[in-house]
């Protein structure tokens, strides 16, 4: 079973989130607190799985999640192979439609310059809220369609 194992904000772009343990995805616009948060926007929220992170771990860098400035970090579920269009369930009713795998860093990104190289702009991936809700570590995640 696929879980989210971090829920993550940071009142800034391009910096490190903060674990707040649970949080509210709004419909189309975010997860509420979150710089990133955008009604209309196609990047609305940020994922990473755990595993990823674990392969900077490998290379003896010290990052945990929230690290990478994504929103949910999840364990067991190989986000970044998912295609765009794919529907995601979060718990009972949470829904959320991938629109974008990886991104570009901008230049000076803070993680970057903290971590010195980043796997967001490969493994991370970007969805848009369909159905929102309290989300929350634990919470189970699958694909639904």
């Amino acid at each position: 079973m696929a879980k989210i194992i971090s829920v993550c904000i940071s009142e800034k772009k391009g910096t490190k989130k903060q674990d707040i343990k649970k949080g509210c995805l709004e419909k189309d616009h975010g997860l509420v607190g979150d710089a990133h948060a955008q009604t209309g926007y196609h990047r609305q929220l940020s994922l990473l799985a755990v595993e990823s992170i674990e392969k900077m771990k490998k290379l003896g860098i010290d990052v945990g999640p929230g690290d990478f400035a994504e929103n949910l970090t999840t364990k067991g579920l190989t986000l970044y192979t998912l295609p765009i269009g794919t529907r995601l369930l979060v718990g009972d009713n949470i829904i959320l439609e991938v629109t974008q795998i990886g991104k570009e860093c901008h230049h000076g990104c803070a993680i970057f310059q903290q971590v010195g190289k980043c796997v967001m702009p490969k493994e991370g991936i970007f969805v848009r809220i369909i159905e929102g809700g309290e989300v929350k570590a634990g919470d189970e995640i699958k694909v639904i369609k």
